[in-house]
């Protein structure tokens, strides 16, 4: 990543909320092998988060390409719900910061 989400600036700089940010930003379904390439963190680090991911169902497995199994962010997932609440809250919020300093220039 060139520069950090406000998701990353907000609760930290982990590989896990890395790929999770990435899915946040990026609807789809994709390999592993994507993912690692993508988010920029070493096949070492992914396969071993990885299971933790699974576990509370953050990301299910949609379809297999060849033998390539791709997965999606988890929707239905509460966990899921709730870090797409806040990214979205994040987002209003820097966007009212931004309206904020705006108005402040254009009244001097």
């Amino acid at each position: 990543m060139a520069t950090d989400s406000l998701f990353i600036r907000y609760l930290g700089d982990s590989p896990q909320l890395r790929i999770i940010d990435f899915f946040l930003d990026n609807q789809g379904d994709y390999s592993k092998k994507e993912i690692i390439e993508n988010v920029g963190i070493s096949k070492t680090t992914f396969y071993k988060i990885w299971p933790v991911l699974e576990k509370f169902e953050i990301f299910v497995p949609t379809r297999k390409f060849g033998n390539v199994q791709l997965y999606s962010i988890n929707k239905k997932s509460t966990i899921v719900k709730q870090f797409v609440s806040l990214d979205s809250a994040l987002g209003k919020q820097a966007l009212l910061k931004i309206t904020r300093n705006e108005k402040t220039v254009l009244a001097r």
